[in-house]
């Protein structure tokens, strides 16, 4: 582990210059030590509001012929050049704010390019203009871009979400305006300079910095035509809110206490694992991970212990650290509320088990956790980190009702040994994605795009993001006195 803890204090990047933001008393925390990493920085509204002016300045439909579409896409592959140039940057940014291993950080950063590449082979694959079938007259469907969109992007995914969404948006052709949290703006900065070197046409990305404040200023302007966020449900619904005044275009990714069905004939080492991969993943914080488990009664008490015993194992230590597996919680508020739900569940009857043994190291560190017993239909809370309730159920017909009575609405999980059985109650659960036998983060499939179904946000992500979520159809014609109305 390097003992060469730098962070460089983040900038914004506001029509087209690299610019200060402002700072107060309050410091971005090194989770491993509670050491100060940098001062938090925002941006005035001020700032904001010219970070609007250029975005609206900036937005023209433009030409999206084959010439247009290849020109952008050059510029895509030059990001992601660059970015392969600084995965070591971003792996450590990444590891210092989010908490994340870095042997896991470096993974993502790695294939931060790969995304990048994707966007750009689309905007060279894709048409913008199609014609339509209209007995022989010119009829014609355009894919336009939106307008100015505003991108918040979490602390969970510092690098990857930004990386992701910005380029989906550009490759669109949308002026962009990206904030990311307050929690975690470093690996976003490294993100957005390696763009901003490719050479992209004026106003194609802007970066402020800073809290709810700046958020909400972007997303309730009305020069804003789509909002792109992953996060909270509160933060989700107040967006929301704030998108009904001039029917903005939203995309809300929110999460939930994603529930896991195991069924009788599951095979316990397969289901120990899946879980205990899915809830240590990113240090179990990202939305999709595994939350409330729904076993036989028969198979509690095994799965338990089969958890508890590799839990035990597990190496929790520095996030720098090569042979950390798992890494510090992201920050002190996430870590308090980790703390209150485990609370909970033990008020609600579980009992904790907690048994790795944590560094002394001063950080934000919590042992992952089984909380057994509870009562599933009162353990509904949003857990976000390496926590589990497990809960006894009489039948998968039981552990469906349980599961659709407060759906998480994003993700959920079956582990069964007849896996068409399995898939079978999968399509039963109120969720955008069903992962039977596992808990990975990769698409499951080719085109596998995944649906946010109710308290879960609004809309989804897959394949073509950037045409299916950041362009609008524009249908364009020759009308015809022979339509019959």
């Amino acid at each position: 582990m390097s003992n060469e803890i730098t962070v460089p204090q983040p900038v914004n990047y506001i029509a087209d210059e690299w610019c200060d933001g402002t700072t107060g008393d309050v410091w971005n925390i090194d989770p491993n030590t509670r050491t100060p990493l940098h001062r938090l920085v925002t941006t005035p509204p001020d700032d904001v509001e010219r970070a609007l002016r250029h975005a609206e300045a900036s937005y023209d439909i433009g030409r999206w012929d084959d010439e247009a579409r290849h020109e952008r896409a050059a510029v895509l592959d030059r990001v992601a050049d660059l970015l392969e140039a600084r995965t070591e940057d971003v792996a450590r940014a990444d590891a210092l704010t989010s908490g994340t291993p870095i042997s896991v950080t470096r993974t993502v950063a790695a294939f931060l390019p790969y995304r990048i590449r994707s966007a750009a082979q689309d905007l060279r694959d894709i048409p913008r203009v199609t014609a339509l079938e209209a007995g022989g007259r010119d009829v014609r469907l355009h894919k336009v871009p939106w307008g100015p969109a505003a991108i918040l992007t979490p602390w969970n995914g510092p690098s990857f979400i930004p990386a992701a969404k910005v380029v989906s948006a550009i490759a669109a052709g949308c002026p962009v305006i990206l904030k990311p949290s307050e929690h975690a703006p470093s690996s976003a900065q490294v993100v957005v300079e390696c763009f901003v070197a490719a050479g992209l046409p004026s106003g194609a990305l802007q970066l402020v910095h800073g809290a709810g404040d700046v958020g909400a200023q972007l997303t309730a302007d009305p020069r804003i035509k789509i909002v792109s966020f992953t996060g909270g449900p509160g933060a989700g619904r107040a967006i929301a809110r704030a998108a009904v005044e001039d029917f903005k275009v939203l995309q809300l990714e929110l999460g939930g206490n994603n529930p896991v069905i195991v069924l009788d004939d599951a095979d316990l080492d397969v289901t120990a694992d899946g879980i205990l991969d899915g809830m240590t993943k990113l240090n179990g914080q990202w939305c999709e991970g595994p939350g409330k488990v729904l076993a036989p009664p028969a198979l509690v008490g095994p799965l338990v212990d089969a958890l508890t015993e590799r839990i035990s194992k597990l190496v929790v230590g520095h996030s720098l650290d090569e042979a950390s597996q798992v890494g510090p919680i992201s920050n002190e508020p996430h870590l308090r509320t980790l703390q209150a739900r485990i609370e909970g569940l033990r008020d609600l009857g579980a009992e904790i088990h907690q048994p790795t043994t944590l560094p002394d190291l001063g950080g934000f560190f919590l042992s992952p956790t089984v909380a057994v017993g509870a009562d599933p239909a009162q353990a509904t809370a949003e857990l976000f980190g390496p926590v589990v309730s497990v809960h006894a159920v009489g039948s998968p017909q039981e552990a469906l009702r349980i599961a659709n009575a407060n759906p998480s609405g994003l993700d959920a999980y079956v582990f069964g040994g007849d896996t068409d059985r399995a898939i079978e109650v999968g399509s039963r659960i109120v969720a955008g994605e069903v992962r039977v036998n596992g808990a990975k983060v990769a698409d499951l499939g080719d085109g596998s795009a995944q649906s946010f179904w109710g308290p879960a946000g609004i809309g989804g992500h897959g394949p073509a993001e950037s045409v299916r979520v950041f362009c609008g159809d524009r249908v364009v014609g020759v009308d015809s006195p022979d339509l019959p109305l």
